[in-house]
């Protein structure tokens, strides 16, 4: 084996090892955003002064999240419930309501 080949053999296994890292990191933070909103909604919920239903905007301040992320994090959830809120003048939503459901 030449240097050259050698050098391939290792930059492929590197390349290996790097990918499994960013895939690990991605995962990682895609489940703490998750993990992080669910717990907010459900602190929020066991307040009792509401439903603790939460609109992405306040998410958003809350949590120092994009509203990207709230919503990826909510579809990604089983314990959080999507809720529509409509304009009485138009019928259309208006607002997105997020709500921690127990799923048992």
């Amino acid at each position: 084996m030449t240097c050259l080949e050698i050098a391939a053999d290792i930059a492929q296994v590197v390349t290996g090892i790097l990918a499994v890292y960013a895939a690990g990191a991605i995962w990682w933070r895609i489940t703490s955003k998750r993990c992080k909103l669910e717990r907010y909604l459900c602190a929020e919920k066991a307040k009792k002064k509401d439903k603790g239903q939460r609109t992405v905007l306040h998410l958003m301040a809350a949590l120092e999240m994009t509203e990207d992320e709230v919503i990826r994090a909510s579809f990604g959830s089983k314990k959080i419930k999507l809720l529509t809120v409509a304009d009485d003048a138009t019928g259309l939503a208006s607002a997105l309501l997020l709500e921690y459901v127990d799923p048992n």
